[in-house]
């Protein structure tokens, strides 16, 4: 993927951007700023999620297009007398890749440097295999006493790992919050196409950026009670499956630069993803497959059931080392996963249904 001045330029200010689940307001004024030049309306709710409006005939029917914005973290659960934090998680961090590691924590005056405490190997009990939870965990800010450091944030702050992100090659880039402000971006590009293909669009589209799916969908199932489309494809990262260590056979076979993967399955209305799915082979866009038996981990979970039901599907762009300062994933894909969206919508017609009974 060849990305534009204007593009890359976006990206990188959405990735780099914290968004911590319940802190997000600093990622979506970004991505509205964006998405507002490429759209008739946006509007936003109380808790911030963001939805941005292509309204083609009040007549036809809509098609919502899902990210969420928001990344795992971290929050300030104590101060100590000496000084030292202890946080608490927010989301699916992993406490086992945490320790020395560079953070910022967001404080209301400004971003106070901190790094997670890391005993010497030389001073470790060696008798002592257990793994490390959140609780023994915490952040050296400089700080000599619990005075110090309440003069430089407070409890309840959030938190993220200092890293940003960068290009491992031309195709492949790695960084924290790849889960999911890339899928922020992705449907950002689509609405960007069909704005620019506006006289081919024959039905109505929302772009919705949804906030807290990391702990439990919260923000799409309050927009998707409010904004009601008739029909909703959502896009999250999925596990690529394709590094050492991991059994295929349990987890199924996704590569990195295999194509968008779709989901079968669960809250996967059969509809919408034979609809996807053809609509992928007419042109030409290699994808792959996964199943779900109970639940996808996604927003779709959220949406799907709204009301009277929303037909549903769920587009995965693939991503290794999930819930990382590392994650990584291909800009091929991302392309792939851009114009699958962009035709899907482009193929809905103004009166089209989906029912799985006819």
């Amino acid at each position: 993927m060849t990305l534009s001045k204007d593009a890359f330029t976006f990206l990188e200010k959405l990735l780099i951007t914290p968004s911590p689940t319940g802190y997000e307001q600093a990622g979506q004024k970004v991505w509205i700023d964006y998405i507002r030049k490429h759209s008739d309306d946006v509007i936003t709710d109380a808790y911030g999620s963001a939805a941005a409006r292509l309204d083609v005939n009040s007549d036809a029917i809509t098609v919502m297009l899902e990210a969420h914005c928001d990344e795992i973290g971290m929050v300030v659960q104590h101060i100590d007398d000496h000084g030292f934090v202890w946080v608490q998680r927010i989301g699916g961090s992993d406490p086992t890749i945490a320790r020395a590691r560079r953070v910022f924590i967001h404080s209301n005056s400004g971003l106070v440097s901190g790094i997670i405490g890391h005993t010497a190997i030389h001073l470790q009990d060696r008798d002592n295999n257990k793994p490390f939870a959140w609780k023994d965990l915490f952040i050296d800010i400089g700080a000599n006493s619990r005075e110090e450091a309440q003069n430089m944030i407070q409890v309840g702050d959030p938190i993220t790992y200092a890293d940003d992100f960068e290009f491992l090659n031309e195709d492949l880039i790695a960084g924290r919050a790849m889960d999911n402000r890339i899928g922020g971006f992705i449907i950002a590009q689509v609405f960007k196409k069909l704005c620019e293909r506006r006289s081919d669009l024959k039905v109505n589209v929302i772009a919705l950026n949804a906030v807290q799916e990391e702990i439990g969908g919260f923000g799409a199932r309050m927009m998707s009670y409010r904004l009601m489309p008739d029909v909703a494809l959502v896009t999250d990262v999925t596990h690529a499956t394709d590094t050492p260590g991991i059994n295929q056979n349990e987890h199924g076979r996704v590569l990195l630069g295999g194509g968008p993967s779709i989901t079968h399955g669960s809250s996967s209305h059969p509809v919408v993803v034979e609809r996807l799915t053809n609509v992928a082979k007419s042109n030409e866009i290699p994808v792959q497959h996964e199943a779900s038996s109970v639940r996808t981990g996604t927003d779709t979970d959220s949406i799907f059931f709204t009301r009277q039901g929303i037909p549903s599907a769920l587009v995965s762009l693939p991503l290794r080392y999930m819930h990382s300062p590392v994650e990584t994933g291909s800009l091929q894909d991302v392309q792939k996963l851009v114009d699958l969206m962009t035709a899907f919508v482009l193929d809905i017609k103004p009166n089209d249904t989906f029912s799985v009974l006819k």
